[in-house]
């Protein structure tokens, strides 16, 4: 099963090219408890400036290509890295981009901010909460019925671009993983990364189900999900159901994913999405000092902190090997209270 998402998938749907793949998957220092991190970079997927997202606007693009969109709207947190990146995507591929944010306009925009507008969005700021996403989606459900009635065809892309076609873009980050295990010989009994939306989670988890349906259990690691949003800590959307729909939009139908699949931990968010704690500030000054990683506040931050905590509670056997998905998250840190005191 070697090749990315090019592993035996019988009816590829359309693909933007957005990423650079593979991205690094690299060594890092000993975690509490003997164990030793391995770091999947896709905060280095290059789209403006790098992260997760890269992978599922890929196949997002390529479906609004193939549908005749000729704008993007999506929506999130003030700070979305993921209506970053698709603002950067648009002007890859010559699509309108239009973002329905969180929050009031700054007077001075910073962060992910000041890069959608480089990249040329358009930034409709709707005054909501950052977690108040059901709000940011209507919001963003009546943009999309003004502009197609303004003749722009749009494509709309829900927060986070969790759908099934996003999710494909994890189901290759999977099999791209295990292939990187194959070269460097090793045989990690976990991979984690921070959950919010659930589209990374339910791509992985899918990509997992379907090497065990290929017959290979024995070098299947576990896929523990950080929930760092209320939304999927409280099992919305599900990710059992979004894997099953993205291996089927992958022409693998009949594969199954079992309840036992989805592993998430609750314990790391805090008090609400994109609101700071202790735990993730002192995860991102570990990374930073012993790996040179520079995580963020409300994602890759919290991920790494459920990350060293079951660690220090035993989860995994002395002289385990354990990888984290760092999803990126980089231009949050200039932004107001992006950063973590020092």
């Amino acid at each position: 099963m070697r090749g990315a998402y090019d592993a035996g998938v019988t009816n590829e749907p359309a693909r933007s090219r957005l990423a650079t793949l593979p991205t690094p998957l690299e060594t890092g220092p000993d975690l509490p408890g003997d164990v030793r991190v391995w770091v999947k970079r896709d905060d280095l997927t290059g789209l403006g400036v790098g992260g997760n997202k890269a992978r599922k606007l890929e196949f997002l693009c390529g479906d609004a290509i193939a549908s005749g969109a000729r704008s993007l709207v999506t929506v999130g947190a003030a700070q979305s890295n993921h209506c970053r990146m698709t603002a950067a995507a648009g002007t890859v591929l010559g699509l309108e981009v239009h973002l329905v944010l969180s929050g009031e306009r700054p007077e001075v925009a910073t962060g992910n901010q000041l890069l959608s507008t480089l990249f040329g969005a358009q930034l409709h700021f709707t005054g909501a909460e950052p977690s108040h996403w059901g709000e940011l989606e209507i919001a963003r459900e009546g943009l999309v019925e003004q502009l197609a009635a303004d003749g722009a065809a749009p494509y709309s892309i829900p927060i986070g671009g969790t759908t099934a076609i996003g999710a494909l873009g994890y189901l290759g980050a999977f099999v791209e993983l295990m292939d990187q295990f194959e070269t460097a010989d090793v045989q990690p009994v976990a991979i984690v990364h921070a959950s919010s939306s659930g589209g990374t989670h339910a791509g992985l988890v899918a990509g997992r189900a379907l090497y065990r349906s290929r017959g290979r259990t024995d070098r299947l690691p576990e896929i523990l999900a950080i929930g760092v949003a209320k939304g999927v800590n409280h099992g919305i959307p599900d990710v059992a159901d979004l894997a099953r729909g993205t291996l089927a939009v992958a022409g693998f139908p009949d594969v199954e994913v079992e309840p036992a699949d989805v592993v998430l931990d609750t314990r790391w968010m805090g008090s609400d999405y994109a609101v700071p704690t202790d735990e993730a500030d002192r995860a991102i000054g570990w990374a930073a000092r012993h790996g040179g990683w520079v995580l963020d506040r409300t994602y890759s931050g919290k991920g790494f902190a459920g990350l060293l905590g079951n660690a220090a509670e035993g989860r995994w056997p002395g002289g385990s090997d354990v990888v984290f998905v760092h999803t990126g998250g980089l231009p949050a840190l200039f932004a107001p209270g992006g950063a973590p005191p020092t």
